[in-house]
């Protein structure tokens, strides 16, 4: 126990949902202490090579524990090793670091660790929520090459062993690797609680895989915390509390019970038609980023993939993906889906997610050239990934799904583009769709203000509410200055999205939202007001998204928010 038995209520970011109480296993620290000298000239090339030796040492043991995975590991982790895997052979952290030895003489610890914290940093800054989470995935990536040039244990080696308690366990650490997870499986942990972290940490992803409640960035709780002390760790609202009192236990072990039984009745929903009280059938659909997370979108009830985030198939790594590694990776979840539709999203590049060795070097990146800007300055790419695409529509359901849309003639370019990939596949003698269909994101109020001329080319569209937001509302989210005025609620945007709903059904083209409206589940009910008939999601949410919908009226919302937006008031949730 501590040496206070006053409890103690930290507050970070809820990562996985649900609530463990159990004892402290505490990891030690993650970080090693670097030296910091610089090398004599004559020993420039001994120190590149002992780096060299340590990256490749860990890119094997990556390696050894990706092929030694246990058959119910789940799906993410593999993914999550090839990342780090990748980021150890990106010339951004490898050979840059090379050359901090070679030009300034660094020591091996300081030229990874000066390199991986300038890489982080760049990551950091991002203003995407996932790739802002990469940061971490950097600074763990480095941690492992620094324990091999040490020679240091491995810190999860006790903590896996860790057995001997009747109480469940609980992982508490500065942060915690995809590696070391891997490892502290086998102690069956009820949670995990991380000084670091973000929601879209690969933590958070494995935990939430795992169904265990994780809470992040509690900003010291690995100092507070030492072995056997009592938690409870609260995944729904990002507490966790430290030797807790036998009333909190107590009301803690209630909240336990009932959300086991919420959990256990939303599962029998998951072959449930989702239709709304009045009949009204509504669309559930998944977003995914990997081809492994088709699996657990089927296992959830998807209807299909509203939303296959290609791009990063392209991030990560030294050089583009080819054609036949594409075409693997999409018909790998076409396959999974059976004969759900899969939308694959062509390449979203640009402003804060780039490729390796491109930089974002324009003034203004979120303004310039991204999306399907990018790719149409990039025929030969652009191709590259059609004809992959095509090729995957022969084994199920296929539709392109172009991101960022906001000019007529780049519609009219990306059909062409379309129309080439086809001709060069039927000159090669290989399969694909007759007919794909092909739609575009609404991002960019100028195309839900102008619909119709696009309505009348394209087949579907998919409105993508993060971006739609933040450009009507010229406010950035991850700027903590202003991302308190980043509103989804604002009449602006709401008028927006009703805009293109409506367009959508006076021309019979579906419409859906695959943004982080779609899988609140406070707004579930504003969305079906707004007359949305196909939501898109991370696959986690769409249970509880489903569950609003058959307890909703659909014609009545419509009337409440059809009033409220005629008349400029804020919409009241709790209306509805």
């Amino acid at each position: 126990m501590t040496a206070s038995s006053v409890m103690v209520a930290l507050h970070g970011l809820a990562a996985s949902r649900g609530y463990a109480i159990g004892r402290a296993v505490v990891l030690g620290p993650a970080a090693l202490e670097v030296s910091h000298y610089r090398i004599a000239p004559e020993n420039i090339e001994a120190e590149c090579a002992r780096l060299s030796a340590a990256i490749e040492t860990t890119r094997t043991e990556l390696s050894n524990m990706g092929a030694q995975l246990p058959p119910d590991a789940p799906r993410e982790i593999a993914s999550i090793l090839q990342v780090h895997a990748l980021l150890l052979a990106d010339p951004l952290l490898a050979e840059e670091s090379l050359m901090l030895i070679r030009e300034r003489q660094y020591n091996a610890e300081w030229a990874i660790t000066a390199q991986g914290q300038q890489l982080g940093e760049q990551f950091a800054a991002m203003e995407d929520e996932y790739l802002r989470g990469r940061a971490n995935d950097v600074r763990q990536v480095i941690e492992r090459v620094l324990r091999v040039l040490a020679g240091a244990p491995d810190p999860t080696a006790t903590a896996a062993s860790s057995d001997d308690s009747a109480d469940p366990l609980i992982v508490v650490a500065h942060d915690i690797s995809p590696a070391d997870m891997i490892k502290l499986r086998g102690g069956q942990f009820a949670a995990f609680v991380t000084d670091l972290g973000g929601t879209t940490s690969h933590m958070a992803i494995i935990a939430r895989s795992l169904g265990v409640p994780a809470v992040v960035a509690l900003g010291n709780i690995r100092a507070l915390v030492r072995d056997g002390d009592m938690l409870i760790v609260d995944g729904e609202t990002g507490v966790t509390l430290i030797n807790p009192s036998a009333r909190v236990l107590d009301e803690y072990r209630d909240r336990q019970k009932a959300y086991a039984a919420e959990r256990a009745t939303l599962a029998q929903l998951r072959d449930t038609p989702a239709i709304t009280l009045d009949g009204i059938r509504i669309g559930l659909y998944a977003n995914i980023e990997w081809p492994e997370e088709a699996a657990t979108a089927l296992a959830t009830g998807a209807e299909g993939i509203g939303l296959f985030r290609s791009e990063f198939l392209f991030m990560n790594r030294p050089d583009l993906p080819t054609e036949e590694e594409q075409y693997q990776a999409y018909a790998s979840v076409v396959r999974t889906m059976g004969n759900r539709p899969v939308t694959i999203r062509t390449l979203d590049i640009g402003s804060d997610k780039t490729l390796d060795g491109e930089a974002a070097v324009a003034p203004n990146p979120a303004l310039g050239e991204r999306a399907i800007r990018y790719c149409l300055t990039r025929p030969e790419m652009f191709q590259a990934q059609l004809r992959a695409i095509l090729r995957a529509s022969a084994h199920g359901t296929v539709r392109i799904l172009l991101p960022m849309v906001a000019h007529m003639h780049e519609v009219h370019a990306s059909m062409a583009a379309i129309d080439a990939a086809r001709r060069d596949l039927q000159a090669r003698g290989l399969p694909f769709a007759e007919r794909i269909a092909v739609g575009a994101m609404v991002e960019i109020p100028a195309i839900a203000i102008a619909i119709e001329p696009f309505l009348e080319v394209l087949d579907f569209l998919s409105i993508g509410t993060n971006d739609l937001i933040q450009y009507t509302l010229a406010i950035d989210r991850a700027d903590p200055k202003v991302a308190r005025l980043y509103d989804p609620l604002h009449p602006a945007v709401l008028r927006l999205i009703a805009l293109t709903i409506n367009a959508g059904a006076r021309a019979n083209k579906p419409v859906s939202v695959c943004g982080e409206m779609a899988g609140d589940v406070r707004l579930t009910r504003l969305l079906l007001g707004l007359g949305l008939t196909e939501f898109s999601m991370h696959p986690q949410q769409l249970l509880d998204v489903k569950r609003e919908i058959l307890q909703a009226h659909t014609n009545a919302l419509r009337t409440k928010v059809a009033a409220a937006l005629n008349r400029g008031e804020p919409i009241d949730l709790t209306a509805l």
